[in-house]
């Protein structure tokens, strides 16, 4: 298992980078906020897990090894593979997920796209005893405005969206025209993620 990548950011994207080390560039798969601590050039330590499938080796990129073994840890529960896993720590940081579960806070855990009310319930129910308690102790476990189960630099709604739609099977592109035209839509209002991504969902549809 590759735990660690340590070396010089030759690249970022869209919800990838390509970290260089010893002359191999590896592309690992991240989050907006892991990306976002990533700069061209510059040196980075990103600790990774490898999803092996029969046809795909696919890495996976996290600022923390907390990040990582949170991943690895949701994807014990039954339906959720490493894109979902992937989106969970997009919406909410690890201790958000913890305190999520652990108060069966089901609104907290369907603002992400791709988990309903049921998969909700599904996954509080596989995963309250293996998350484990939060690391930061001293925040609580309500989870309203300042006790955070989100992220305290939470993704924009485009960022949460296009995560959502990535793990849904659209490019890039498609994602990128489709948030552009709900964004259109809206009119400078931020709508919330579930609202935008049905718009998504319609206008490509369409197209």
């Amino acid at each position: 298992m590759i735990a660690h990548l340590n070396g010089t950011v030759a690249d970022v994207g869209f919800d990838a980078a390509v970290i260089e080390v010893g002359g191999v560039g590896l592309r690992v798969q991240c989050t907006p906020d892991t990306l976002a601590t990533l700069k061209p050039g510059e040196h980075a330590r990103v600790a990774t897990t490898l999803v092996v499938r029969e046809d795909s080796l696919t890495l996976f990129g996290f600022a923390t090894d907390d990040e990582r073994n949170v991943f690895e840890l949701l994807q014990t529960a039954n339906g959720v593979g490493p894109r979902l896993a992937l989106a969970m720590l997009a919406v909410h940081s690890p201790d958000g997920l913890r305190r999520a579960v652990i108060a069966e806070d089901i609104k907290t855990l369907t603002m992400v796209p791709g988990i309903g009310t049921k998969g909700a319930q599904k996954i509080i129910l596989e995963l309250k005893d293996r998350l484990g308690a939060p690391l930061d102790l001293g925040a609580g476990l309500g989870t309203g405005p300042g006790t955070g189960p989100a992220r305290r630099s939470a993704p924009s709604w485009r960022e949460q969206v296009a995560t959502g739609l990535g793990n849904l099977g659209w490019t890039v592109r498609d994602a990128e025209a489709a948030l552009s035209a709900v964004e259109a839509e809206f009119d400078g209002q931020t709508p919330d993620v579930a609202t935008a991504l049905r718009a998504a969902l319609r206008k490509l549809s369409k197209s």
